[in-house]
C-alpha cells in the first residue's frame, strides 16, 4: 500500500478503544494525522503552527533589535518611493535593553532545589528524632545529671542548642534536621541538572517567557545518555487546546524537527531505501507547499532533510489480572490483556481484576505523508509513587499570561511603542538633515556707501573680517547726499529656529513612548538603571524598584514552576533507574563521582518517596528588610551576634523571619532569667549581707554580752575578792581588834595594875616620904634646923638631893 496516498478522516480516534487497538500503528497514524490537521491545515488560509512560528520570529527579532524596517519605509515613503530619504534605517535597540533587564534579573535570583522525604520510613525516623529531642527538652536536668555521672554527653545534639519551646523545635526540624537520604536526593538532582547544563537551559526558558510568553522543556531517559533534559523551542511546539497556564490538562504534545534523512533509519530500522527516498521527496514538496517562513529560506530544505513530528498522546490503559482459586484454597494472580472476559457463573474458580492507569504513547510522523515511523507505549514514564494511576507528561510547558490560546508577553506589549520610537527616531533624522546653519546677510550697497571720512577704503571683505572677529559692524544712517540710508546695517545674521521646535516636539514624543513602555511592562527607572529623579527620596526609589519586581514576578514564577517540575521528574526517573534499569551501577558511580559521601544512600533512593520544592533566595529588597530587622534587634540587644550570623545564613526569608522572632523570644526569656538570677543573686547577696550583718550584730551583742558577762564575772570576782579581802581584812581587823582589845584590856589591866601599883608605889613613896619628911621634921624639930622647903622637890626627890637620891 502506498502510504503517501492513504487518506484518513480528520479527527482523533476513539478513546474507549481496546488496548490492542490503541497499540496498533493505524491508531497511531490517525492520532498523528489528527494533530497534523489541527496544526498544519490551511483550508482557512492560515496555519496555527506557522502563525505561531511567524509570531515568535517577529517577537524574537524585536527582542534582538533586528526587526524588519519595511513597515517604517512604508510609513515614510510617498507612493512607495524612498529615493529622497537619506536615513539610517537601523532599528533603535530599545526592547533588547528591557529584555536583558528582566532575563538577567531572573538569572540573579538564585534558588535551591530541596527534597523532603515523605514515605512512611522517613516519616517514622523523623518523628522518632523529634520525640527524642522533645524528651531531652523535657528532661534536660536529668540528662545533665546522667551526663555528669557517665562522663560523656547523653544528649543527641549540643545542649546549648537544644530547643526551649515548641516553636523552636519546629524551626529546628525545618532548618537543622536533614536526613541523609534527603541530602542524597538533592545531590542527585543537582548532579543531573549540572550534567545537562540546566543553568543555560534555565536562562533560555526565562528569555522565552519574557519574549514569547511561553517556555517549554522536555525530559527523557535513554540507555546512552541516561536522564536527559532538553530545551524545546516554543516555535516548534504543539499542544492540545487548554486554558491551564501550566498545560496540566493537555492530552497531546508534539515537537516539529527538521532532521537529516539518515536519522530516519535510526528511528525505524525497517525502512527501505525506497521508503527513505519517497519520504525525502514528499517531505521536501510539503515544506515548499507550506512556504516555511520566519527568516528561513525554502531552498535550505533540500532533499536531504525531512520534517518530522515527534508527538506524545495521552490515553488510558486497562491493567487486567486473572485471579484464580487454587486447589489448596489459595489465590493466584495471572496478568492478562484487556480482552480477558471470564464467565460470571458461580462455578467459575477465577475472576477478573482490573484498573485503569494513564499512559503516554509516543510516535514519529513524517509531515505531509502517511509514514508513521514510530508508535508505541512510552518507556520509562514518570509516575508519582503516591498515585501510580497518574503520569507526568514528557513536556513541561508554562504560559503565565494565556487566554483562549492567545499568549501575552512583555515584548508583545512593547512593540507598538517601540515602532513609534523608531518612527520618531527616523523623523528626527529627517529634521536634522534638513536643518540649515545660521547665515549672514550682507547688503553690498550698504557696504559700498560707507565712507570713513579719512580717505581710507572700507571693503566688504574688511567688513566681514571685522564682523566675524569682533561682532561689530560699521554703518551710516545717511549717505553722502544727506539722504536716509536704507542699508545702514550692511551685515545681518540669519537664524532659523523652526527646526528647534520640531526637534523638541519629537524628543518629547520619544520620551512619551519610552515612558509608555515602562508603564505597560512595569520596568520603571528604578529597575532599568536610568538616572533616577534627584528629588525623589531613597525610600521612594526602593518602593519603585519593588513594584517593578512585582510586575515581572509571573516570569519568575514560570521559570520556578518548570524547574520544580523537572526536579520532580528527575526524582522519579532516578528511582526507576535504581530499581529497574540495568545501568544502575553505572548511574550510581556517575553520580557518586560528585558526592562520594552519599554514595551508599544513593543506592537506596528508590525505596523512598520525596516531595520536591524550590527554595528561592531572597532578593536585594528582602535581604535589606531582613538586615534592617537584624540590625534593629542587635542594637536593642534582643539578639546576639551569633544569632545574627545564623539568621543571615538562612536563604528562606520566611523561615529567617521566624527564626528571628524565636531567637528574640529566647533572648528575652534568657535576659529575663538572667535578670531574675541577678535579682535572686542580689537578694541572696542582700540576704547574706543582712545575715552577716545580723550575725555580726549578734556576734557584737554576744561579744557585748560576753564582755558584760566577763565584766559581771570580773565584778563578781572582784566583789568576791573584795569581799574575801574585806572578810580577811575584817577578820584580821577583828583579830587585830581583838588583839588590840586584848592588848588594850591587858594594857588597861596592866595600866590598872600599874596604876594600882603606882598608886601603891606612890602611896608607899608618900608614906616613905611622909615618913622621911616626918623624920626630917622630927629631926628639924629635934635639931631645930631651918625650915625645910618640900616644894622644890619632886616626888622622887628634888634638888641635888633628889638627883643623888638623898
Amino acid at each position: 500500500m502506498d502510504k503517501s496516498s492513504v487518506n484518513y478522516a480528520v479527527g482523533f480516534p476513539d478513546q474507549l478503544a481496546s488496548d490492542s487497538t490503541k497499540a496498533s500503528r493505524d491508531y497511531g497514524l490517525i492520532v498523528g494525522r489528527a494533530i497534523e490537521s489541527e496544526w498544519f491545515r490551511k483550508e482557512s488560509g492560515t496555519s496555527r503552527f506557522y502563525n505561531n512560528r511567524d509570531t515568535y520570529h517577529k517577537l524574537r527579532t524585536y527582542a534582538m533589535g533586528e526587526q524588519s524596517v519595511q513597515k517604517y519605509k512604508n510609513e515614510l515613503s510617498i507612493n512607495g518611493d524612498i529615493s529622497y530619504l537619506n536615513l539610517d534605517w537601523t532599528p533603535v535597540p530599545i526592547i533588547p535593553k528591557f529584555v536583558d533587564i528582566v532575563v538577567n534579573g531572573m538569572s540573579n535570583r538564585l534558588f535551591d532545589v530541596k527534597a523532603e522525604a515523605v514515605d512512611s520510613v522517613s516519616n517514622n525516623k523523623k518523628a522518632l528524632y523529634k520525640a527524642t529531642i522533645e524528651s531531652q527538652m523535657m528532661g534536660k536536668e536529668d540528662f545533665e545529671k546522667v551526663s555528669a555521672v557517665m562522663g560523656k554527653s547523653a544528649f543527641t545534639i549540643d545542649p546549648d542548642n537544644l530547643p526551649a519551646s515548641g516553636d523552636e523545635l519546629d524551626l529546628h526540624m525545618m532548618i537543622d534536621y536533614k536526613d541523609d537520604i534527603e541530602i542524597a536526593e538533592e545531590k542527585v538532582i543537582e548532579t543531573v541538572m549540572k550534567q545537562n547544563n540546566y543553568e543555560l537551559i534555565k536562562r533560555q526558558l526565562d528569555e522565552d517567557a519574557t519574549v514569547l510568553g511561553i517556555s517549554s522543556v522536555k525530559h527523557s531517559f535513554n540507555l546512552h545518555d541516561g536522564i536527559k533534559i532538553e530545551y524545546v523551542d516554543p516555535a516548534n511546539l504543539i499542544w492540545s487546546p487548554t486554558e491551564d497556564p501550566n498545560f496540566e490538562d493537555c492530552y497531546y504534545f508534539g515537537e516539529v524537527k527538521n532532521v537529516n534523512i539518515t536519522e530516519l533509519k535510526k528511528i525505524d530500522p525497517s525502512l527501505s531505501v525506497e521508503d527513505i527516498k519517497e519520504i525525502s521527496k514528499m517531505s521536501s514538496k510539503w515544506d515548499a507547499y507550506q512556504g516555511i517562513r520566519g527568516g528561513y529560506q525554502v531552498d535550505n530544505f533540500d532533499h536531504n532533510t525531512a520534517t518530522l513530528l515527534y508527538f506524545s498522546y495521552k490515553t488510558d490503559k486497562n491493567i487486567v489480572y486473572k485471579k484464580k482459586v487454587t486447589a489448596s484454597g489459595g489465590d493466584k494472580v495471572i496478568r492478562k490483556d484487556d480482552s480477558f472476559n471470564p464467565p460470571q457463573d458461580e462455578e467459575a474458580r477465577f475472576e477478573k481484576l482490573s484498573k485503569k492507569i494513564d499512559v503516554w504513547y509516543e510516535g514519529v510522523l513524517v509531515l505531509g505523508t502517511n509514514h508513521l515511523l514510530k508508535w508505541e507505549v512510552m518507556k520509562n514514564m514518570v509516575r508519582p509513587k503516591s498515585s501510580v494511576e497518574r503520569v507526568y507528561a514528557p513536556f513541561a510547558v508554562t504560559a503565565p499570561r494565556m487566554y483562549r490560546g492567545q499568549i501575552d508577553s512583555l515584548v508583545k506589549r512593547m512593540i507598538p511603542f517601540a515602532d513609534q520610537i523608531q518612527l520618531t527616531h527616523l523623523k528626527l533624522q529627517q529634521v536634522t538633515s534638513r536643518m540649515m546653519p545660521d547665515g549672514v546677510y550682507m547688503d553690498i550697497d550698504g557696504l559700498s556707501s560707507i565712507n570713513l571720512g579719512n580717505g581710507a577704503s572700507y571693503t566688504p571683505q574688511e567688513a566681514l573680517n571685522m564682523y566675524f572677529q569682533t561682532g561689530s559692524v560699521i554703518g551710516r544712517s545717511y549717505n553722502e547726499e544727506g539722504e536716509y540710508n536704507h542699508g545702514k546695517v550692511p551685515i545681518q545674521e540669519l537664524t532659523s529656529s523652526g527646526a528647534n521646535a520640531k526637534i523638541s516636539s519629537l524628543v518629547n514624543m520619544y520620551n512619551y513612548n519610552l515612558g509608555m513602555i515602562r508603564s505597560v511592562t512595569g520596568l520603571n527607572e528604578a529597575r532599568d538603571g536610568s538616572v533616577p529623579d534627584p528629588n525623589a527620596l531613597v525610600g521612594v526609589q526602593k518602593m519603585a524598584a519593588l513594584n517593578s519586581n512585582t510586575a515581572t514576578r509571573h516570569v519568575l514564577k514560570a521559570g520556578l514552576f518548570l524547574t520544580q517540575r523537572i526536579a520532580e521528574c528527575i526524582s522519579y526517573r532516578v528511582a526507576d533507574v535504581l530499581e529497574y534499569s540495568d545501568m544502575k551501577e553505572d548511574f550510581v558511580k556517575n553520580i557518586g563521582r560528585h558526592s562520594v559521601d552519599v554514595l551508599e544512600e544513593i543506592k537506596e533512593l528508590h525505596l523512598h518517596d520525596f516531595g520536591i520544592f524550590i527554595e528561592l533566595h531572597p532578593d536585594e529588597e528582602e535581604r535589606n528588610m531582613l538586615e534592617q530587622n537584624i540590625q534593629t534587634s542587635l542594637s536593642a540587644g534582643k539578639i546576639d551576634i551569633d544569632d545574627a550570623i545564623d539568621i543571615r545564613g538562612i536563604k528562606n526569608i520566611k523561615i529567617a523571619s521566624q527564626v528571628l522572632k524565636v531567637r528574640k523570644k529566647r533572648k528575652e526569656k534568657l535576659d529575663q532569667k538572667r535578670q531574675q538570677e541577678n535579682i535572686q543573686a542580689q537578694s541572696q547577696a542582700n540576704q547574706q549581707a543582712s545575715q552577716v550583718a545580723e550575725q555580726s550584730k549578734q556576734q557584737t551583742i554576744a561579744a557585748e554580752g560576753q564582755v558584760e558577762a566577763n565584766l559581771l564575772q570580773m565584778k563578781s570576782q572582784f566583789e568576791l575578792q573584795r569581799m574575801q579581802q574585806e572578810f580577811e581584812l575584817k577578820a584580821r581587823l577583828i583579830q587585830l581588834q581583838k588583839g588590840i582589845e586584848g592588848d588594850m584590856k591587858n594594857s588597861e589591866i596592866q595600866s590598872m595594875l600599874d596604876r594600882e601599883k603606882y598608886k601603891e608605889d606612890r602611896k608607899d613613896e608618900r608614906t616613905a616620904k611622909q615618913a622621911s619628911q616626918q623624920s626630917k621634921l622630927i629631926q628639924q624639930r629635934n635639931q631645930d634646923l631651918d625650915p625645910i622647903d618640900f616644894d622644890g622637890r619632886d616626888s622622887l626627890g628634888s634638888g641635888l638631893e633628889g638627883m643623888i637620891g638623898l
